[in-house]
């Protein structure tokens, strides 16, 4: 009995010195929060300003019921561009050239999901990101994903506007 006391001991010793995660640099600050409004209004997608292109982050959680559901923050090259919550979605417009994208769950229910995508981003240019958190009993997992722009303006179609503000 001592010995198998001893065993979990040195055990949960050894798991408290392993090393967390880098948090990724595409990412902004692994502690920012997030509030999140859908609006009932429609709205139509935009055609980007001259010399940018636009990015469409589009979230997909399979049913309206959202209740407990996790936020779905976005960040671009190091900063925080929104986050959205449930079916919804929200753009950024961005400069021509490489951005590494970074979505990351927003709970404390669930543990700490990261996905990242890159993106070569040209002048003109529509561009449709989706997230996705997939759970059952015994599986999570969150998908980031680039889009076919007949599937991005069919979700935008079907989605609502998401407005994040930053938690204080």
């Amino acid at each position: 009995m001592k010995w198998l006391l001893l065993l979990v001991c040195c055990s949960a010793s050894a798991l408290a010195q392993v090393p967390r995660a880098v948090w990724p640099t595409a990412c902004g600050s692994e502690n920012a929060d997030f509030h999140v409004k859908l609006s009932d209004a429609q709205h139509a997608p935009s055609q980007p300003a001259p010399g940018m292109a636009i990015v469409y982050f589009i979230h997909e959680a399979g049913n309206s019921f959202t209740f407990g559901y996790p936020t779905s923050k976005i960040g671009i090259d190091g900063a925080w561009a929104g986050a959205n919550h449930g079916n919804s979605w929200f753009s950024v417009s961005v400069a021509p050239g490489e951005h590494h994208l970074c979505a990351a769950l927003q709970s404390s229910l669930l543990g700490q999901r990261v996905e990242l995508v890159h993106l070569t981003a040209e002048a003109g240019k529509i561009y449709f990101c989706r997230t996705r958190l997939v759970m059952s009993r015994s599986v999570e997992l969150s998908e980031f994903q680039l889009l076919d722009s007949d599937q991005g303006n069919y979700l935008l179609a079907s989605f609502q506007l998401a407005i994040s503000t930053p938690k204080k």
